[in-house]
C-alpha cells in the first residue's frame, strides 16, 4: 500500500533535491564580506521557490489488508511547495528560512477492503497535509551552520508532530564536511480494525460513526551522521550512518492475518470462524542503515554517481541496495540522467504468506513489504536550466522531468512521473 509509494517518492525527492535545492553562489555585491563599518541593512529576501509534483500508480496481488492476497492497486498524486528566504546579519552570518507545504491525495483499492460494505477512516481515498519550517544560521566565511526544524502531518487516521536540529561543520580548506541531523516524530494513530474483527460497540473511525475508537502513540527518533570528502578535483565521497528507534503501535491494526489452525483464545481481536486476527508486531524497533556515495566527474559531459546502502534492524530484516546514476550533459543547460537501483532484502521472521502462520506464534504479519524480496527501479530524467530561463521565463531557473519504473519479485509493479520546477 502507501508504504511502497512513500519509499519510492522519498528516493525521488532526495534525487531531485540534489538538483533543485542546491544553493547557488551569491553574486550580489551586498553579500560580500566587508568591514563591519561599511555594513548596510539587509532585508529578508526570497532566494528560491521549488515545486515538485509526482503522479504514482502501483498494482499487485498481495495486499496486507486482506491477509497477503488481493489487489494492491493504488494511485497517489503528491505535491510539495517550498519557499526559501534569507537575511544576512551584521556579523556575516546568514539566516535561512525554509517553509515547505506538502499535500498528497491517494486512492487505494486495498484500503477499501477494511470495510467493503461501509465506511472507515482508512478508506478508499484520503488526503495527507504536511507543512514544515526550518531555520538555519550559517557562517558565510566558514560554512559552519546550525538549524532547527518543526513539522506537522495529518491524515484521516493519524497526526504527527515533528522536531529536529541540523549541524554542519566544514574544514578550513572546505574539502571536508560533517553533518548531523536529529529528528523526533510524535505520532497518534486512530486504531482502525477490519469490520469482522470489531467489537459491537467499537466504531469504524468514520466521521459518520459516533461510536468510540482507540488511539495509540508511535514515537520515532532518528539521527543522520554524514561525512563528505573532496578526494580530488574529479572524485567526491560521502559516508552516512542513520540509526533510528521507534516505539508504540508499529503494527497496522487494519491488516488481517490468517492462520493454519483453529484457536479459541488469544490477545487482541480474533475470529475463530476464519482463523483470523489483526497483525501483531513488537512495539519497538531499532534500525541501522549505513550508506556510501561516490561521485566521479569523467569530464564536462559525464558524471557517474554511485550509492550503496546496507540496512539491518532487530526484526531480522537485512537489505543491500546499490544504485547508479549517470548524468549526461549535452550542453551546459541540457542534461539527461539514466538511473538504476537494485535491492536484495532478507525478510523478518514474523512474516508468512496467507494462511501459513501458526497459532502458537506471538508476532505475525502477512505484509510483503517485510518479506524476503528483490526489487529493481530504473528510469530517466531530463533537466533544463537555460541562462534566460525555461521557456524564456527568466524566473523559472530549472525544470526537471523524471520517470521511473519499479518491479518487485513479489509481483508488485509501479510507475512514477515527477515534475520539479525551481524559481529564482
Amino acid at each position: 500500500m502507501k508504504k511502497i509509494y512513500l519509499g519510492v517518492l522519498a528516493l525521488y525527492m532526495s534525487i531531485l533535491a540534489s538538483h533543485a535545492q542546491t544553493t547557488q553562489p551569491v553574486k550580489d555585491s551586498t553579500n560580500n564580506h566587508k568591514d563591519s563599518t561599511n555594513y548596510q541593512s539587509r532585508q529578508l529576501k526570497v532566494d528560491e521557490v521549488n515545486f515538485v509534483s509526482a503522479y504514482y500508480h502501483q498494482n499487485g496481488s498481495h495486499s496486507a489488508v486482506t491477509g497477503g492476497i488481493g489487489t494492491e492497486d493504488l494511485t497517489d498524486f503528491a505535491n510539495t511547495l517550498d519557499v526559501q528566504l534569507s537575511k544576512l546579519t551584521k556579523n556575516g552570518h546568514k539566516n535561512t528560512f525554509l517553509f515547505e507545504l506538502g499535500v498528497d491525495h491517494y486512492t487505494s483499492a486495498s484500503s477499501d477492503k477494511i470495510d467493503p460494505n461501509g465506511f472507515s477512516s482508512a478508506s478508499r481515498q484520503d488526503t495527507r497535509v504536511y507543512p514544515s519550517l526550518n531555520w538555519t544560521n550559517s557562517n558565510e566565511k566558514t560554512g559552519n551552520a546550525f538549524g532547527l526544524t518543526a513539522s506537522y502531518s495529518h491524515e484521516f487516521d493519524y497526526q504527527s508532530f515533528g522536531g529536529g536540529l541540523n549541524l554542519t561543520r566544514v574544514s578550513a580548506d572546505k574539502n571536508t564536511e560533517f553533518d548531523l541531523k536529529a529528528t523526533v516524530f510524535l505520532d497518534t494513530w486512530k486504531v482502525i480494525l477490519p469490520v469482522e474483527l470489531r467489537p459491537i460497540t467499537y466504531g469504524s473511525g468514520s466521521n459518520r460513526d459516533d461510536r468510540p475508537v482507540d488511539y495509540k502513540p508511535r514515537n520515532s527518533f532518528s539521527a543522520a551522521f554524514s561525512l563528505s570528502q573532496v578526494i580530488s578535483t574529479r572524485l567526491q565521497a560521502l559516508l552516512i550512518v542513520e540509526p533510528s528507534y521507534q516505539h508504540g503501535l508499529l503494527a497496522t491494526d487494519y491488516q488481517r492475518v490468517y492462520f493454519n489452525g483453529n484457536f479459541a483464545t488469544g490477545v487482541g481481536p480474533f475470529n475463530d470462524v476464519f482463523n483470523e486476527r489483526i497483525e501483531n508486531l513488537p512495539n519497538s524497533r531499532y534500525k541501522l542503515p549505513i550508506g556510501a556515495r561516490l561521485n566521479y566527474f569523467l569530464d564536462d559531459h559525464f558524471v557517474v554517481r554511485t550509492f550503496f546502502r546496507y540496512y539491518m534492524d532487530n526484526w531480522g530484516i537485512k537489505a543491500k541496495t546499490a544504485e547508479i546514476e549517470v548524468p549526461i550533459k549535452f550542453t551546459p543547460f541540457v542534461s539527461v540522467s539514466p538511473f538504476y537501483r537494485y535491492t536484495d532484502q532478507q525478510g523478518t521472521k514474523y512474516f508468512a504468506p496467507y494462511g501459513q502462520h501458526s497459532v502458537t506464534e506471538t508476532y505475525y504479519t502477512s505484509d510483503y513489504d517485510l518479506s524476503t524480496l528483490t526489487s529493481n527501479f530504473m528510469g530517466l530524467s531530463l533537466r533544463l536550466a537555460p541562462p534566460k530561463g525555461v521557456f524564456g521565463i527568466q524566473q523559472l531557473n530549472t525544470l526537471e522531468l523524471r520517470y521511473g519504473h519499479y518491479m518487485r519479485s513479489t509481483g508488485l509493479n509501479s510507475d512514477i512521473l515527477t515534475l520539479a520546477l525551481k524559481f529564482k
